[in-house]
């Protein structure tokens, strides 16, 4: 049976924390590709204006075009609403057929909150999760989830060079600070063009 990584995100921008994390979820899992679905409409509201859904897709193709095993979906951003990751594991589990295992993979403090997700039980028994860590990170919210979703399979991956974040970033532009090594050079050049991430 095949493994598929499922890696969902605001990707605002996305950057070399994202690619790391789901390059070393790649391996260590033994995925045979990793798909990212950047999200249309956050359902959680944000603290800052959300980058135009077209912008942070382009910039995830640019992102990942050199990579064989990294692909790219707009299904959230064609689908009208808020982006719930149960409609969209629905949707690839019904796309991909019953003979794919599918892994979410996503910053460990996205799932201590899982229960605050829309149908976290269906979402539960649809995938496994990849919960990305940090060294130093406190695994007690990860515990409270398997505590009240029995059923959910967690999989620990302490991941290194993760530490970089799209605020961060934002922030990097706004003050007209350099973004290498930060971000691949295609994105850093979409942001420029494009004038994004500046008043």
């Amino acid at each position: 049976m095949s493994r598929v990584g499922i890696m969902g995100g605001t990707f605002d921008p996305i950057h070399f924390g994202h690619l790391s994390a789901a390059e070393q979820a790649r391996v260590r899992f033994g995925l045979e590709r990793v798909i990212f679905v950047p999200n249309g409409q956050p359902p959680h509201k944000k603290s800052y204006p959300v980058t135009p859904a077209e912008h942070r897709y382009n910039m995830v193709r640019l992102a990942i075009g050199s990579h064989p095993d990294f692909d790219t979906s707009r299904m959230e951003m064609d689908r009208p609403g808020p982006s719930y990751a149960v409609d969209t594991v629905r949707a690839l589990r019904e796309e991909l057929g019953g003979g794919v295992e599918l892994y979410f993979i996503t910053g460990a403090d996205a799932i201590a909150e899982i229960l605050t997700w829309r149908a976290p039980e269906e979402l539960a028994e649809s995938c496994d999760f990849i919960a990305v860590t940090r060294p130093g990170y406190d695994l007690r919210p990860l515990q409270s989830v398997t505590d009240s979703l029995p059923g959910a399979r967690v999989h620990l991956l302490d991941a290194v060079g993760v530490d970089i974040s799209s605020t961060e970033v934002r922030a990097r532009v706004e003050r007209g600070e350099s973004l290498r090594y930060l971000a691949p050079t295609p994105v850093v050049r979409y942001i420029t063009t494009h004038e994004l991430y500046v008043s």
